[in-house]
């Protein structure tokens, strides 16, 4: 098997910039590196989101290093729009995508004791050590397998949706259902519904409900932060900042509105205005036709959506061993390069969870694995 220079595992935001820079920074595609997609088409995580989701009720839409994203439809699903926009671009960039390619697991192949590596439908193999500087092997769910010098990852956090547990969840009769799941809020016409979560898409789903014709009640552990000031470049780099913080400590990232806050758009005041947009507070527990608040309300219930947001998908990079104490992955000060493994650069991790931060994050893992490459003797990278 042939040694690449790098291998790209993602083909959202983060791991097309990635690929985009690569190539201007000297790598052949197809030769050099190819990026490994788990889709069936391109669009990333947004080929997944729910239709009603219009390109202008999306937050933080940017465009890729190259092609201008220019303004379609507002009211056209933003799922049509990237999938078509990532699709033209991977066209006009002849970059090397590989799909349906899913990774199950990023292993060392250095000389060492074997280490056993399980991928998520329980079949197994033998790896060599992560220790040294060899290429590292990265193998599909289907055992496929590529070698690479260095390994860009960018798989962000869509397939990990966060499900926290409550007491007496498992005794509910309705429906429950997470945002990787919603499809439409038609579905919930004329139903009670309880959307649980801080977030931006949990104010969209209460708006859409309500707009349909369900009963809505939101629950959150904290009062909703909504934001005033505008969302400016200073407010983005203390955002990225508090955020590099934590990883820079090997903590886990925080989440999107813990480090955004809400934005209080005329939309979302006239919902406050209206009374959906109204926190009911904490949630105490699940009945098995409801739930209890903190407050003491009973709340009887159809559905409850569960907009709890998402965290990083990095189960393939487990063979690595690479969390600290404190659960995260400890990341270099250039944010994108990994302490504890100086082959693997990670994307749409931490701050550049967002679209402009995974741009940016990008061209700085393109630029910190080739001059990785670049410090590789040339008997060993032949």
């Amino acid at each position: 098997m042939e040694t690449l220079k790098t291998v790209v595992v993602g083909a959202g935001q983060a791991g097309l910039s990635a690929a985009y820079w690569l190539q201007r920074r000297g790598l052949r595609a197809w030769a050099d590196f190819v990026v490994l997609d788990a889709n069936d088409g391109p669009g990333g995580a947004w080929r997944h989101r729910w239709a009603s989701l219009t390109f202008d009720a999306a937050h933080g839409l940017h465009p890729l290093p190259g092609l201008p994203l220019e303004a379609p439809d507002p009211r056209e699903p933003s799922s049509a729009v990237v999938g078509r926009y990532y699709g033209t671009y991977e066209r006009e960039f002849a970059l090397p995508v590989v799909r349906p390619a899913r990774v199950a697991a990023v292993a060392g192949t250095d000389d060492g004791a074997a280490l056993l590596v399980r991928a998520d439908d329980g079949r197994s193999w033998l790896a060599g050590s992560t220790a040294g500087a060899g290429p590292l092997l990265v193998r599909a769910d289907d055992g496929r397998e590529w070698l690479a010098q260095t390994v860009i990852s960018a798989t962000g956090t869509w397939d990990r949706p966060h499900w926290p547990h409550y007491p007496g969840q498992e005794l509910f009769r309705g429906r429950q259902l997470h945002t990787h799941d919603f499809v439409s809020a038609e579905e919930f016409r004329g139903q009670r519904v309880l959307v649980v979560g801080g977030g931006t898409s949990a104010l969209q789903f209460l708006l859409q409900l309500d707009a349909a014709g369900a009963t809505t009640h939101w629950s959150t552990r904290r009062p909703p932060e909504f934001r005033k000031a505008p969302f400016d470049a200073d407010w983005g780099i203390d955002v990225e900042r508090r955020v590099n913080e934590r990883t820079r400590a090997g903590l886990p990232p925080l989440s999107v509105v813990g480090a955004t806050g809400l934005p209080l758009t005329e939309q979302y005041r006239a919902g406050i205005d209206a009374g959906v947009l109204v926190s009911q507070g904490p949630l105490e527990r699940i009945t098995a036709h409801g739930a209890l608040l903190a407050n003491g309300t009973e709340l009887e219930l159809d559905a409850i959506l569960w907009a709890t947001g998402f965290r990083a998908s990095l189960g393939h990079l487990a063979p690595l061993r690479l969390r600290e104490p404190g659960g995260g992955v400890l990341m270099a000060e250039d944010g994108v390069s990994v302490v504890r493994e100086p082959r693997l650069f990670l994307v749409g991790y931490g701050a550049s969870a967002s679209t402009i931060g995974a741009t940016r994050a990008g061209r700085a893992a393109a630029v910190a694995a080739t001059r990785a490459l670049a410090a590789v003797p040339e008997a060993q990278s032949a």
